[in-house]
């Protein structure tokens, strides 16, 4: 008898500048803002099994939506999407949020859109402003993460959740599963893991606590 998975779900909106021929994201995002150059996406983030999920040091969830830029040509489906939640960065005191979706441009050229959230305590209280800023390239070609330091960079630049939108991402949280308690269940795990993760990186690192064994 199969089993039928629990997963939690939501809908995130980000939105910001890029600019093209730009390889910084920083340079990218004042250069793109100075010209106009608008990039947004617009993805549902699903978990899958809510266990696997959790116990994943990768967190991986799957990614689908849509990425809007019209020097790109409008609005295009994501044709393969990835999320990792809270995944150890270069730095032990980093975590990162990773986005990669595989998508066309208009006259169907490959790319690969690529953005990381860099979570890390740094003076003053910075919880939002390092999850909601997501330093993004755009590349050439559907590129595995591998292959990221050989790709051509299309674009780069900053896209940034608004407050207003952020309220109305926590509304369409959404879990599913095979009874209100498994629901309920799955849930509190992907929240618990959300909010320890910030925990671990604004207070025990902002104190010095060392877990056992590291």
């Amino acid at each position: 008898m199969t089993t039928t998975p629990t997963t939690v779900r939501f809908t995130e909106e980000m939105r910001g500048y890029a600019s093209f021929g730009t390889e910084d994201p920083e340079e990218g995002y004042r250069a793109g803002e100075a010209a106009g150059n608008f990039l947004m996406f617009h993805l549902t983030i699903e978990t899958g099994d809510i266990d696997r999920f959790y116990r994943d040091p990768e967190h991986e969830g799957v990614a689908t939506g849509w990425v809007r830029c019209d020097q790109l040509g409008g609005t295009h489906q994501v044709k393969e999407g990835v999320f990792n939640l809270f995944v150890s960065g270069d730095d032990r005191r980093e975590r990162e949020m990773r986005y990669r979706l595989f998508f066309n441009d208009g006259v169907g050229n490959p790319l690969t859109f690529t953005g990381v959230k860099y979570v890390r305590d740094h003076p003053g209280f910075d919880v939002w402003s390092d999850t909601s800023t997501l330093y993004s390239k755009i590349l050439s070609g559907h590129v595995s993460e591998p292959e990221d330091d050989e790709a051509s960079v299309v674009a780069s630049g900053i896209l940034r959740i608004r407050k207003r939108d952020f309220a109305r991402q926590l509304t369409t949280f959404r879990a599913s599963g095979p009874s209100l308690g498994a629901k309920v269940r799955a849930f509190l795990l992907f929240m618990g893991l959300f909010a320890g993760k910030l925990f671990d990186v604004y207070v025990l690192e902002r104190i010095g606590f060392e877990p056992p064994g590291s």
